[in-house]
């Protein structure tokens, strides 16, 4: 089905590198804070680490295995490793259909971080607090995603951007923007951590942060944990499965999956420690602000914090947003790989034809998804905005079905040799625990998956 040899990535560090840019995104900087400072802080992330461990790993693995075996983009592979049983196709097909709408939907908002980056940029934040207006920040966000031209003309520029990186291919496109960027979104969180180490709730946001209150511990609190991990590491989709098919025959998958979600996880932590000593530094500032927290709070704690510092009012602000930029890129680079290496592959076209459809597609979703906010409000999809309905559909349905199936199809259909073979490199390298693996990859994934689908359904109630 291939019209030509498949790129691969160059080196190990290239691998890991991209790998966790496809997980890292506003998932971890801006979802994390939401619902961490929504479920009680520390004893959240407590628990969100022992779901990364017990349900993200190996699942993650699962997709790692499946793509590097198939050497094929997401649907393909699952045709090739299940040939004449149809009813396992669909699920790379669905990973595909998902990209497409959650690509689609988070243009819109990696337009918005583009635009705060500019404006911060412009020292617009500083200019907008001096009218003394207490709602001056959020009729600034409402006036900008609701507006019909400049929240277009963002995304656009940043699918073309995101083009671009996908054309030049895995190599010199992919890996070579990943060890670039990476190291600087890296450099970038520890300067703002630092930064948010000086201010005065200092102390009482690492206290929320990592002194953990048990008490606040409930069964909403550990499934939101399970749906942030899953969210976190982009599951489901089969962005680590394409990746997994530019793998070399010699990487060792299992410390692969481990550095991802490790970085995964600590890129979530230091974003925290960036936002919640920002916040206790505010009078009447609260960790549950929710996902306005990043577009609206963020903008008044940094001139309540900084106003005083002309420096630091200007540059803490762009950094910040220039951060969620690069985070927001990694992610739509690995969806939008995602789709483009199956229209290549199943439709023998060039990766550039292909990615330029993709890239038309997805501008022309991200346009009505972004004009469903203001001047077309009334397309509604079941009382839902375009917007919402993208949203909802992908993380309530499809991400919880196609990461319950990936689970299943690793752990009971593919054939236990092919399991093992992938995570030993056949039989060249180590892997302590495979019982232990396959009985949460069996089991304990599943029951968890399906668990966070039934709760986001509000089918539990607690």
């Amino acid at each position: 089905m291939e019209t030509k040899p498949r790129g691969k990535f160059a080196s190990k560090l290239g691998i890991i590198l991209a790998s966790a840019g496809s997980a890292v995104g506003l998932g971890n900087i801006w979802r994390f804070p939401t619902e961490t400072g929504e479920n009680g802080g520390a004893a959240f992330i407590l628990i969100y680490i022992c779901c990364i461990l017990l349900l993200g790993l190996p699942v993650m693995l699962s997709e790692f295995m499946i793509g590097r075996h198939a050497h094929a983009n997401a649907a393909t592979a699952f045709e090739k490793l299940a040939p004449g049983k149809k009813q396992w196709h669909w699920i790379g097909r669905l990973g595909v259909v998902t990209g497409t709408m959650i690509l689609s939907f988070y243009n819109v908002v990696a337009g918005w971080t583009a635009n705060y980056s500019v404006c911060a940029l412009g020292n617009g934040f500083n200019r907008m607090s001096e009218s003394g207006d207490p709602n001056v920040f959020t009729d600034y966000f409402n006036s900008f995603v609701t507006g019909t031209y400049a929240p277009v003309a963002y995304l656009i520029g940043f699918m073309l951007l995101t083009h671009i990186i996908v054309v030049l291919g895995v190599e010199k496109g992919i890996e070579r923007f990943s060890k670039l960027m990476m190291p600087v979104l890296f450099i970038l969180l520890l300067l703002l951590a630092g930064c948010a180490l000086t201010m005065e709730g200092a102390a009482d946001g690492l206290r929320f942060l990592f002194q953990p209150d048990f008490s606040k511990i409930d069964p909403g609190v550990v499934l939101s944990a399970m749906g942030q991990a899953f969210f976190s590491l982009s599951l489901g989709i089969g962005c680590l499965c394409t990746y997994a098919s530019y793998f070399k025959e010699d990487v060792n998958l299992g410390k692969t999956a481990f550095s991802v979600a490790g970085i995964d996880t600590m890129v979530a932590i230091i974003a925290g420690i960036i936002i919640f000593p920002a916040v206790f530094s505010v009078p009447g500032m609260e960790p549950t602000e929710g996902p306005k927290l990043v577009f609206v709070a963020l903008p008044h704690i940094f001139k309540d914090v900084f106003g005083g510092l002309p420096l630091l009012s200007y540059l803490v602000p762009f950094l910040f947003y220039f951060l969620l930029v690069l985070a927001s890129l990694t992610s739509t680079i690995s969806m939008h790989e995602v789709i483009t290496a199956y229209i290549s592959e199943v439709h023998h076209l060039s990766r550039k034809t292909a990615a330029t459809l993709v890239t038309i597609v997805c501008i022309v979703l991200s346009t009505l998804c972004s004009l469903s906010l203001g001047a077309g409000s009334e397309w509604t999809i079941g009382g839902m905005t375009l917007f919402d309905f993208f949203d909802y559909a992908t993380a309530k349905w499809m991400l919880p079905v196609g990461g319950f199936f990936i689970a299943i199809f690793a752990g009971w259909f593919l054939n236990r040799q092919i399991l093992w073979d992938e995570l030993t490199n056949k039989g060249s390298i180590r892997f302590y625990g495979f019982k232990a693996f396959l009985f949460l990859l069996r089991f304990v994934a599943p029951l968890g998956i399906l668990l966070i689908f039934l709760n986001e359904l509000g089918w539990l109630a607690f």
